[in-house]
This record gives C-alpha cells, sequence and structure tokens, in this order.
C-alpha cells in the first residue's frame, strides 16, 4: 500500500466538520471542484461514500461517524508537527550542549560564554570538550553541538559562523633579556629557545622555513599541545613561544610580547576562528539562540 496523503487526513477533517463540499474548500482554500475532486479520491481510498446526498445537504455514513470522533485529533497533531518552530522561553530551558573547543579558547572565552548563558537560561549546562580530534563526524554523529576552533577543511553539508580573527605572536616573560627592545633581529630571535605548540608533536612549522631561508636554524626546546600550557613554560623561562594574540591580549601575568623582524612577522598569517555545527540543528531555536550567545561573548569588547 503506497503511504497515504496527509492532505487528504486534512481535507477529511474539513469535509466531516462542515458536512459541505462548498464550506470545507473554502476552509481550505480550495475551488469547490478541487475538493470535489478530494472527497472522490477518500470515497475511493476508504471504501465508503462517507457523505451522501440528503435533501438539499450532505449527512454523514455510519463509517463517516465514527471517522469523525478520531479525525479531529489526528488532524491537529499533522497541523503541530508540521507548523515553524514556535518561538522558545529561553529562561526555562532545560537542556545540555557538547562546544568542542580548544584549551586557548575555552580560556579567553569560556566565563564570559558561561555567564551570558547563566543569565538568561540557568538551566543551560555547557559541556566543553578538547579539541584533540578535529573529525567532523561527531558533529554528523551528535556526539557535539558545535566545533568551535580553525577550520582548514570544510566539508558543504556543515554549516560555518566566523567568530574572530586572530594571529600568533611571539611570547617572552617581561624580565626576559629581549623584552625591551624595541627591534629584534633575526639572529636573536633565532638564538632564543623555542616552545613550539602543535596537538601532533610537530617540530617544525613556517617559522622553521622562514628561519632557513635566512640561513638560521631556532633550537625547539619544547612541543606542547596548547598555548596555555606554551605559556606557562614561557613564564618560568628564558624561552619564547608563538601564541594566539587575543589570548596574550586578555591578559597573561608575567609575559609580554617580543616584536618580531618583519621578515619574520609575514609568514604568520592571520586565521579566522568559526563555529560549526550540522544542518540539522540550524532551526532549532534554542541552538540557535547559543550560537548567538557565542557569538556575542567573542565580539565583546575586552
Amino acid at each position: 500500500m503506497a503511504d497515504p496523503d496527509l492532505n487528504l487526513l486534512l481535507a477529511l477533517d474539513a469535509l466531516l466538520s462542515e458536512g459541505s463540499v462548498v464550506k470545507a474548500a473554502r476552509r481550505l482554500g480550495l475551488s469547490e471542484s478541487a475538493m470535489s475532486r478530494t472527497l472522490a479520491r477518500l470515497r475511493a481510498v476508504t471504501g465508503d461514500p462517507l457523505l451522501v446526498r440528503a435533501g438539499r445537504g450532505l449527512v454523514p455514513t455510519p463509517r463517516a461517524v465514527q471517522l469523525r470522533e478520531r479525525v479531529p485529533g489526528l488532524a491537529e497533531e499533522v497541523r503541530a508537527v508540521l507548523r515553524p518552530a514556535e518561538a522558545i522561553d529561553i529562561a526555562r530551558l532545560e537542556r545540555g550542549f557538547t562546544l568542542r573547543a580548544s584549551e586557548s579558547f575555552i580560556e579567553v572565552y569560556a566565563a564570559r560564554l558561561v555567564g551570558r548563558v547563566a543569565a538568561e537560561a540557568p538551566g543551560v549546562l555547557l559541556r566543553f570538550a578538547p579539541r584533540g580530534n578535529r573529525d567532523a563526524q561527531a558533529l554528523r554523529d551528535g556526539l557535539i553541538d558545535l566545533d568551535i576552533g580553525v577550520h582548514s577543511e570544510t566539508t558543504p553539508e556543515l554549516k560555518v559562523q566566523s567568530l574572530l580573527r586572530d594571529r600568533l605572536v611571539a611570547a617572552v616573560r617581561e624580565d626576559h633579556p629581549l623584552a625591551h627592545l624595541e627591534a629584534v633581529t633575526p639572529d636573536q630571535y633565532a638564538a632564543c629557545g623555542h616552545v613550539l605548540t602543535s596537538r601532533r608533536g610537530l617540530v617544525r612549522d613556517r617559522m622553521d622555513e622562514a628561519l632557513a631561508a635566512l640561513g638560521l636554524a631556532r633550537k625547539v626546546v619544547a612541543v606542547v599541545p596548547s598555548f596555555p600550557a606554551a605559556l606557562a613554560i614561557v613564564r618560568a623561562s628564558d624561552l619564547t613561544a608563538l601564541v594566539s594574540e587575543r589570548q596574550l591580549a586578555a591578559g597573561v601575568a608575567g609575559v609580554r610580547t617580543l616584536p618580531l623582524p618583519a621578515g619574520l612577522a609575514t609568514v604568520l598569517d592571520e586565521v579566522v576562528v568559526t563555529q560549526m555545527w550540522h544542518p540539522r540543528q540550524d532551526a532549532d531555536p534554542a541552538h540557535r539562540w547559543l550560537r548567538g550567545r557565542i557569538l556575542a561573548a567573542c565580539r565583546e569588547p575586552d
């Protein structure tokens, strides 16, 4: 048997309620002839005349009388399912969201975001998951609600929104021997011990290529998975690290920016931090509200 046409259910509801083809047609915004054809289809589907002529009007058959008790409720359920999502009361929302984000993003923006969410929706729980695995499959499988970070590769099926722009800067401790110089030469920078940030444990990046082009090489003393870890080492040593400018600007005690030579600074491209989600969440009012709160937290003046 073919799947039933839900429009027939709505038409049947109108016909049984009005007891008239003309009135049912007017109620559904159809022509009288179109409603007559629909009644013919209903008779064929149900195997019953449903409405029969009695004098100048139509009267329901016993089968139609039975259906009249059930059809209105079913029709209303169909309308409820198919109507657009209604606005939700955020203040009464009880729901959890899982956000995959870097340790650096969490350190800079989580407090601001949690404060906004708690003020507007005290029943919402935010779970922050590490970005150790950037596979988009977690979004497809519904394991996370949003993936926040630098997405070098995206797929057409996923939704993406820009949150902020950032770049890498060199960081040293406040009383580092080079900290108060107005300009640092490539030789001076290369001679520093370096902390490299890499989730995959890589010991070379584009800065090494830029130094090699000048006939220089740097010594990598440590490789860590996050900017906060790199900054913790820099704060307690004479080492330097390339870290998020926004994180440094947010206020890291005992650490300052080291001005890089122009030829080396140009290799540190600006990056765009985005939030990514699966299309099935796109129209969800609660998810849309959360995306707006994240965007606002990222663009709020420091």
